[in-house]
Parts: C-alpha cells; structure tokens; sequence
C-alpha cells in the first residue's frame, strides 16, 4: 500500500499519449487536470495539503502503460487520472489495484475496465455496451436499406466499439455488408476506400481513432465518393478536423453531452479559451474526474483508499460534468451518448 505520510503534498498522476498519433488526446488529459488541481490548490488544497500532478506518457499501448503505472505508483501518487486508451487503462488498472491507488479514466469506455471487479476502478465517461446501442439504433434507423460497413482497427476499444454496434444492429435485425479489421497508424487508406466504394457501401462506422478516421474520410473525398463516416467517441478532437480538411464535413459521431454549453462549466471554459486553448473533448471529463476525487476526499476526511472508494461510491458530485454519481462497478449511474457532426472545422450537437 502507499504510505501517505511521507508526502509534503499529495500527488496525483496524470497518463495518457502525450506524444504520437493521440497526443492532442493527451493534452487534453493533461491541460484538464492542470486546471482542476491548480483550482483546488487556490481555494487551500485538500486536507490542508497542496496537490501536485505527475503526468506520464503511456502512448496509448498496453506495455508502456503498465511501466508508467508501477511508476506513478513509485512516486507515491494516490490518484491517476487515465489511462485515456481502453487498451491502456485496462492492464494498467491491476498494477493500482495491487498498490492501493484509485483510477479514474476520463476516457476509457470498454466495458471491460469496470467488469474486471476492480474497487479502485472508476471512470467519467460512459460504456461503449451503451454507445453502441445508439450507434446501431442510428444505422438501423437512417440505413436499413443500404449496405453498411463496419470497420475496427483491432484494439481494445476500436474492436469494442464495433462489435457492440454489430450487436446492436443484429438485434435490429440487420447484417452489416462488411465487417473488417484495418490496419492503424497507416498514412493513406486509399486502397481500402477504394474497395469499400466498388461494393458499393453507403455508410461506413469506423471503430478505432480519430486520425485513422480522418485520412479515411480525406480518401473517400478524394475519389468523390459520398459515402457517411461515423463513429464513436474519439473523433472528439480538432485534430480531426485539421487531418480530413474540408472532407470532415458531415461526419458523424457519439459523445459524453458537451460540458463546454452548460453553466456549471462557463468560468472554467472561459478561462481555458483565454489561454487560448480550447476545452473540447476530453479536457472537462479529466477536470470533472479530479473534482470528484478531491470531493470525496472531502467527505471521507481522509486519503485512506478503502474510504474514498466508499465516498465515491456513497456520494453525488457537482462537478464541470453536471452532477454525477458512481455505481458499486465505478460507472456513472446516468450516461449521456450525444450526436455530433464536424460542421466548419468544429464538432456541433447534430439537430
């Protein structure tokens, strides 16, 4: 178990990519957290303590995020906000369990990472078993009489998000004409779109992240073929848009309900944009994530873990995110899967 007393301060970790293909995602992670705790520090700390972070790169791969875990559990963190890659947090979530370190992902939103049993565990974004339902629902509903693709790029979450859309399509009573793996961190999907608009394919839903989407997206502008993208979560970033160019027009995908267009989270938002950074996508979960556990905290009155697992789990929490509540699994009680599409550079509640 960590020993707490030796700390000055209480330090909590931070990990994500902070470099690579997913570094936007990781800055987002990153700068959420940074402003929680430098909230929380302006108002006296938690427990008369000062709380620092520790951020780590995990790269969004399962090896790396177990070496950054034992890590941050060496450096006598309490806390971990991340991991932000389903295929990260989950191995990573074992090394905390046996350290007696509370996860919270802001990110993560396989099934898996909550089923595994684990008291430590929590997160603030919703399941992909319920994100998948809206997404097959939607393909049922707007494409039942076209032919539909679903792709996946094989990882823990892309391959999850996808099969649960299948699923949910199949209980819709539709097949999907293609279902595939692709190849991540490729330069050009050209061939695949190619062969995707010989058969004559409709609507595609990609499972997997948002610059293998984008390139996608990019290619089937490029061969002029009008075909709808959609997929899940992690299309929730600017680099999306900055990677397809025109072509992100009208793509289409599932969120957690946009912190940034509520009250609770005007000021936090307004002093984010005027550092001129702007708090899109995972950046109010990773603020909304450390609020929680600084309020739990609170209401424990103390950093034993075994009591804050039990304050997280007994109390409701006003946080950037509105007010939320963890179940006895550390899933939100409410999920909230919201529609976007890109319209002019920027993702927008679909209408």
């Amino acid at each position: 178990m960590v020993s707490y007393s030796a700390h000055a301060e209480i330090l909590i970790g931070v990990s994500a990519a902070m470099t690579g293909r997913l570094a936007w995602i990781g800055e987002q992670g990153q700068r959420g957290a940074e402003m929680a705790v430098a909230d929380i520090n302006a108002e006296g700390g938690v427990l008369g303590q000062r709380v620092r972070i520790i951020a780590v790169d995990d790269f969004c791969d399962p090896e790396q995020a177990v070496a950054v875990a034992k890590k941050l559990v060496a450096d006598g963190v309490v806390l971990v906000v991340g991991h932000y890659c389903s295929g990260a947090s989950i191995p990573a979530s074992k090394v905390y369990e046996a350290a007696g370190v509370l996860q919270i992902s802001p990110g993560s939103t396989n099934p898996l990472l909550t089923e595994q049993g684990r008291a430590n565990v929590f997160r603030v974004i919703g399941r992909d078993d319920a994100q998948g339902i809206v997404a097959g629902n939607y393909l049922a509903d707007h494409w039942g009489n076209k032919k539909i693709a679903i792709l996946h790029d094989g990882t823990t979450y892309g391959r999850g998000l996808a099969d649960e859309t299948k699923k949910q399509l199949k209980k819709r009573g539709m097949t999907d004409t293609i279902y595939e793996a692709y190849s991540p961190e490729k330069n050009d999907y050209s061939i695949e779109i190619a062969a995707l608009k010989a058969a004559k394919v409709a609507v595609v839903y990609v499972g997997g992240y948002h610059a293998e989407v984008a390139l996608m997206v990019r290619a089937a502008h490029d061969q002029g073929y009008a075909v709808q993208f959609i997929s899940g979560d992690a299309l929730a970033t600017e680099e999306f848009a900055l990677i397809a160019g025109p072509a992100a027009e009208g793509t289409l995908f599932t969120f957690s309900a946009d912190a940034r267009r509520t009250p609770q989270a005007a000021r936090v938002v307004e002093r984010f944009r005027a550092e001129n950074f702007e708090p899109a996508g995972y950046t109010l979960l990773s603020y909304g994530a450390v609020q929680a556990w600084a309020q739990a905290l609170k209401e424990a009155g103390s950093l034993e873990v075994h009591e804050v697992i039990a304050s997280l789990r007994g109390h409701s929490f006003d946080t950037v995110l509105g007010r939320i509540d963890f179940d006895d699994k550390g899933d939100l009680t409410v999920q909230s899967w919201v529609w976007y599409i890109w319209k002019g550079g920027e993702y927008v509640p679909l209408e």
